[in-house]
C-alpha cells in the first residue's frame, strides 16, 4: 500500500491537507510561528526563544530526504501552515527521532494527532524499526498525545526533567499485537 496524500477534517470541520514539506514552504513559516507560543517554541526546541532565527528556519526546511522527512499540516480554505512533524533517522537507519510543533491555538484540535499518525505510517512504509522522541516531562499534552498513540515513556537517563518516548513501528511489532 502506498503512503497517500491525506484530505483530512479537523475536529471543528478544518478541511486539512498533510503532505511533504518542500523548499518553497519557507514562505509559509512566519505567518505559522507568529501563532506558535514562546512556551510552545521552548517545549519543542528544549531552550527559550523569542522567534526561530534564519539559520535554525533554513536547517529545518533543508534536509536530506534520505536521512530525514517533514509533514505539514496546512487548512485547505486558507492554505495556511498548522503544525508540522519531522523525522531525522538515526545513523543505523533502522530507527528515527521525530519533533512536533502545532499552532498554539490549535492544541487539542487533532492536529497533532494527524501528524503523528501520518509520521507513524511513513516510519512502517519506510521499514523503520522505531521512532523515538524527547519531550520534557512538564509536556503533559504531548506525553498523553503519545501515550493514547502506544508509545513507551520512560525517564531519560542523562536529564530528569525530559521523558523519552518510544514506539516500535517495525513489521516484527505489527505481527506480535
Amino acid at each position: 500500500m502506498a503512503l497517500h496524500v491525506p484530505h483530512l477534517i479537523l475536529r471543528d470541520g478544518t478541511p486539512v491537507l498533510i503532505r511533504r514539506l518542500v523548499p518553497e514552504d519557507a514562505a509559509l513559516y512566519p505567518d505559522f510561528l507568529s501563532e506558535v507560543s514562546a512556551e510552545d517554541l521552548r517545549l519543542r526546541f528544549f531552550a527559550s526563544m523569542r522567534e526561530v532565527s534564519h539559520e535554525l528556519l533554513d536547517k529545518l526546511i533543508n534536509y536530506d530526504p534520505v536521512r530525514a522527512m517533514a509533514f505539514i499540516a496546512v487548512d485547505e480554505k486558507s492554505r495556511k501552515m498548522l503544525g508540522v512533524v519531522r523525522l531525522h533517522d538515526d545513523a543505523n537507519g533502522e530507527d528515527a527521532e521525530f519533533a512536533i510543533l502545532v499552532r498554539s491555538r490549535l492544541k487539542s484540535h487533532g492536529v497533532g494527532w494527524l501528524l503523528m499518525k501520518h509520521m507513524i505510517e511513513f516510519s512502517r512504509h519506510k521499514g523503520l524499526k522505531s521512532v523515538r522522541g524527547q519531550v520534557l516531562s512538564e509536556n503533559t499534552l504531548m506525553l498523553a498525545m503519545c501515550a493514547e498513540l502506544g508509545f513507551h515513556i520512560a525517564d531519560d537517563s542523562d536529564d530528569f526533567s525530559v521523558k523519552t518516548v518510544t514506539l516500535p513501528v517495525g513489521i516484527a511489532h505489527l505481527t506480535t499485537q
